[in-house]
């Protein structure tokens, strides 16, 4: 069905991913159609993004007819796609997974001609839900909408969050109370290539489809790789998808925020944080802090989560020895804890609003994380109160955590950190930095949000939040958005 609707000329539609496969789709994706809901109330659009992607002017019945409908988009994919995939989950192999209550609805571009997805949560069944009934909970909706505004907030290359229509179903849950309400979700993205792509052509031993998923990675995101042969177009792609999600993972560190769930399903070839199921932010440094109730052994506890994306990108790199000399990528795997360091560096420095040191950085913001679980002062505080390094000492002084700045063991690692230049001090001018707390996410504070929600239709600790976000946001100023292709790799440290 062709939507009646006709779009702005920002809007650039594309159907890239419709060129993999087969006229079916084998062995990519699905075609299939969205589910029919009751009711399609809008909760939540994501007008400063649409604005990015074109669509910043529609009509709430035009917003409706695209993301609670599907109508499809003009020039952009004809009919939903599921895609197909497998993938690691807590470290076992599932080959019977793929889109179960998701889809690719369109994919647009950009100013710069980059490439975007919009993909949903909870649009109905596909040939991969099982026993599962396609649907979303609003509470879930709402978690990813407060999870991706404050990762962003805060710096992290993440998916924006950019529908939410309540449907008007009541779903059964295990793990919530039941019956809840049901929503309908798109979110934007710059890609939906899973490393779990790349492990169901692998299990079906689809060598020409793994090239030619390569292929369509490099076009559109490293065309500066086009040009190589077969098997240094797959190292060299292999080692950028390594820098960008080791970068990735550092800035998920600086942030204090645990995924919860890194499977190698929930992980993409751009590096781009996606997915938000049982995920938490620290109220405080601790290694050993899980998000998911059920992951019972903390394989991707806080601390664990740099080898958990190590550990999935060898995954990948099993995927591409078709195409590339084993000790060639395991050489690719190498640079892992390069790129890694450098990420910290540049990540926690740059939320501690200082310019990163000549040397000595990664090592700086290790003892900080010790002395931070060591002390158990709450950790979105120690950032706010110390923005700003030596331009915040007076304000830092002034907190309810000033004795702990007063300690000895703080005031060691203080004498180095002092020393470091302010970068854009005049960012503390922001009415933000004259508050007494920062804005944090906890994981009560989520709760109260949804029980609001819940229990009398209240949507105002909901705004008020997202209003508060939206100040951190400015205050800060980070680029969360900006696609790394080449990420900063540390100096190689020498020898012992």
């Amino acid at each position: 069905m062709n939507s009646s609707y006709s779009l702005p000329d920002q809007f650039r539609p594309s159907r890239a991913y419709e060129t993999l496969g087969d006229e079916t789709g084998a062995p990519f994706y699905d075609p299939v159609k969205a589910a029919t809901f009751p009711q399609t109330i809008i909760r939540y659009r994501n007008d400063r993004w649409a604005d990015a992607a074109g669509l910043g002017n529609l009509s709430d019945d035009e917003w409706i007819a695209y993301f609670g409908r599907f109508e499809p988009l003009p020039g952009s994919l004809e009919r939903p796609l599921a895609v197909r995939y497998h993938g690691h989950q807590f470290r076992g192999y599932n080959p019977d997974i793929g889109d179960g209550r998701g889809f690719l609805f369109a994919q647009l571009k950009d100013d710069a001609g980059r490439l975007l997805d919009l993909g949903t949560k909870g649009s109905g069944q596909t040939p991969y839900s099982r026993t599962g009934d396609g649907r979303l909970t609003l509470k879930g909706g709402v978690r990813e909408i407060l999870a991706t505004e404050m990762l962003e907030a805060l710096g992290v290359y993440t998916s924006k969050t950019f529908s939410l229509i309540e449907t008007g179903e009541e779903l059964e849950r295990n793990d919530e109370p039941s019956p809840t309400r049901s929503a309908v979700m798109v979110r934007l993205g710059h890609s939906h290539v899973r490393f779990g792509i790349f492990q169901r052509l692998q299990f079906e031993g689809n060598r020409e489809a793994i090239a030619d998923l390569v292929d369509y990675c490099v076009a559109h995101f490293d065309p500066d790789l086009a040009d190589l042969d077969r098997s240094e177009k797959t190292v060299a792609f292999f080692e950028r998808v390594i820098g960008r999600s080791a970068r990735l993972c550092a800035h998920w560190m600086a942030a204090g925020f645990v995924h919860g769930v890194l499977n190698t399903d929930n992980m993409n070839v751009t590096g781009e944080s996606f997915d938000y199921g049982p995920w938490r932010f620290l109220p405080t440094m601790d290694f050993s802090f899980t998000a998911a109730y059920f992951d019972h052994t903390g394989l991707y506890a806080y601390g664990r989560q740099p080898d958990a994306v190590a550990w999935n990108l060898a995954q990948l790199g099993g995927t591409l020895a078709v195409y590339a000399e084993e000790d060639a990528l395991n050489a690719a795997l190498k640079t892992y804890s390069q790129y890694f360091e450098a990420g910290v560096e540049d990540a926690f420095f740059a939320r501690l609003g200082v310019m990163r040191p000549a040397t000595g950085g990664f090592d700086m913001i290790i003892a900080l994380m010790k002395w931070m679980q060591e002390s158990g002062i709450p950790f979105d505080d120690f950032f706010f109160d110390w923005f700003g390094g030596n331009a915040s000492e007076g304000r830092a002084g002034a907190s309810q955590h000033n004795a702990l700045y007063a300690s000895e063991s703080f005031q060691e690692w203080k004498s180095g950190f002092i020393a470091l230049e302010p970068f854009q001090a005049e960012r503390l001018d922001h009415a933000y930095f004259q508050r007494e707390r920062p804005v944090t996410m906890v994981i009560d504070e989520v709760e109260t949000i949804w029980a609001a929600i819940a229990d009398r239709d209240d949507w105002s600790l909901l705004n008020a939040k997202l209003k508060d976000i939206a100040e951190m946001r400015d205050a800060h100023g980070f680029d969360a958005s900006s696609f790394v292709a080449v990420p900063r790799k540390a100096a190689r440290r020498e020898e012992a």
